[in-house]
């Protein structure tokens, strides 16, 4: 069950929402909210509802001995322990068949490669309860006495298999003694409806314009003519922002419905004007938590320039592994190591002299080249797409279907390019500020705040109707 389906929307999530709402203290409202979240997991695949409530076993107990343990020694012991065995799982389940493919191909062993079904949502949650585990061993949470309330915390259906990563000290106090108000109420249904409409009208339609010409057959792709291929990666790279942030928007605003406040993890990376800045707009819950985690404790910046690259090194390479078990991962990760690299040291004082707008088109480059990077798993496509671009594979420029194409959707793409720049917030704020100051505007944008999310959800409904292209991203994750 994914959030942009009619099923999700009109039966499970509104289940969920009246039934908690007739709940008369929190205790009950956590145990309806638990039965729908380990439903909802379980609705992938049951089997790995175990997996989940074993993670969450080992996380209990080792927080737990951690905040028994006397000596600082002791602590730490049982911190490895958790966080190994959750990292070890977590390698298991999402990096055997990697490994031993890699190993088949270098030696011939071993014969037979084991499939291995990685279970949904697997990196969230593992982030997220390694994340407790440490907080409890460096003292900025209690450990959790109440194994089902950390079950909870770790299976939330709002974010469990999609994020934002989202750690314990952020949701504790919600967890315990949530209280919905109106404000909230009403902002979360305006996000949750943005959201929804993000995916199933904008990022569904551009994965249908990228699946056409970005093709997964070596021969065909080949004989995409270059600007079809260039089409495609831009469609591609709206439809990655439009339905990762339409996930994240989702989860944020059922969560507020539900007294839930989950931190932003998009903030209109693509008007960033610095590598830098991208990092700090994208995903923003993934990037904090290596650098906190990882990149801190490594020794961030504060043992030479050496140690800092060699960090940066490791957040990266880590950084494109945990995005899925295959080399152009890797790679993409250590291609955005590099610019970094060159934004940190050689460029730094030539980028601080140009203008923003022309260092805002160099950032877009980077994100379109990157994305091609991280859209092909098999080096073998990846070749032929990068050749693609520019006639390498006698491919031409264009063609008539590549033509009747970029036509037909000429004014949906324009609206995507708008719809992933902060416009629609900057219109929606001068409308707020006008409406303190006029009658009129107050009545217009009391009017918007109703009709909006119903507009939208009626439009997502009829897009999502019948047999609609609907793809799922996270998978891979």
């Amino acid at each position: 069950m994914v959030f942009s389906s009619l099923l999700f929307v009109f039966l499970f999530f509104s289940a969920n929402y009246v039934t908690q709402a007739l709940m008369p203290d929190i205790r009950r409202k956590n145990i309806v909210m638990l039965v729908f979240s380990l439903v909802f997991y379980a609705w992938a695949g049951p089997r790995y509802l175990l997996l989940l409530l074993g993670m969450v076993g080992i996380c209990w107990f080792t927080a737990l001995r951690i905040g028994a343990a006397y000596g600082k020694s002791q602590k730490k012991l049982w911190m490895i322990v958790g966080v190994a065995l959750v990292l070890i799982i977590l390698g298991v389940f999402k990096y055997t068949g990697f490994l031993l493919g890699n190993l088949k191909a270098l030696t011939g062993w071993p014969k037979v490669i084991p499939s291995i079904t990685l279970p949904i949502g697997i990196s969230f949650y593992s982030f997220q309860l390694l994340s407790y585990v440490v907080d409890v061993y460096r003292g900025e949470v209690e450990p959790q006495r109440k194994y089902w309330l950390l079950l909870l915390y770790a299976s939330l259906f709002h974010q469990c298999i999609a994020g934002p990563i989202v750690r314990y000290q952020d949701v504790n106090e919600d967890i315990l003694h949530r209280r919905v108000r109106n404000a909230d109420l009403s902002a979360g249904i305006t996000r949750f409806a943005v959201g929804l409409a993000k995916k199933a009208i904008l990022a569904n339609g551009c994965a249908a314009i990228a699946d056409q010409l970005l093709l997964t057959d070596k021969a065909a792709l080949a004989a995409v003519p270059a600007a079809g291929v260039w089409l495609g990666c831009l469609a591609y790279m709206l439809q990655i922002y439009l339905d990762f942030s339409a996930y994240s928007d989702m989860a944020i605003g059922m969560g507020l419905m539900c007294g839930f406040h989950y931190k932003e993890n998009f903030n209109y990376p693509y008007v960033a004007d610095s590598v830098t800045d991208f990092w700090r707009r994208w995903h923003i819950s993934l990037s904090t938590f290596f650098r906190d985690y990882v990149y801190i404790p490594l020794g961030g910046n504060r043992k030479g320039t050496g140690r800092q690259v060699f960090n940066m090194f490791v957040v990266w390479a880590l950084t494109g592994m945990w995005h899925g078990a295959s080399w152009n991962y890797v790679l993409w990760g250590l291609y955005w190591f590099v610019f970094l690299l060159l934004e940190k040291y050689p460029l730094r004082h030539t980028l601080e002299r140009t203008p923003a707008a022309l260092r805002r088109v160099g950032v877009l480059l980077v994100v379109f080249f990157g994305w091609i990077l991280f859209k092909f798993e098999s080096m073998s496509l990846l070749g032929t797409a990068l050749k693609g671009l520019f006639g390498g594979n006698g491919n031409g420029f264009t063609s008539l279907a590549t033509g009747l194409l970029f036509k037909n959707n000429l004014w949906f793409l324009l609206f995507c390019c708008i719809a992933v720049t902060p416009l629609g917030k900057l219109l929606r704020n001068m409308l707020g500020n006008l409406s303190q100051r006029s009658t009129v505007f107050r009545w217009i944008d009391a009017v918007w705040n109703v009709a909006c999310p119903v507009l939208l959800l009626v439009l997502s409904a009829m897009a999502l109707a019948g047999d609609s292209y609907n793809p799922f991203l996270y998978f891979q994750f």
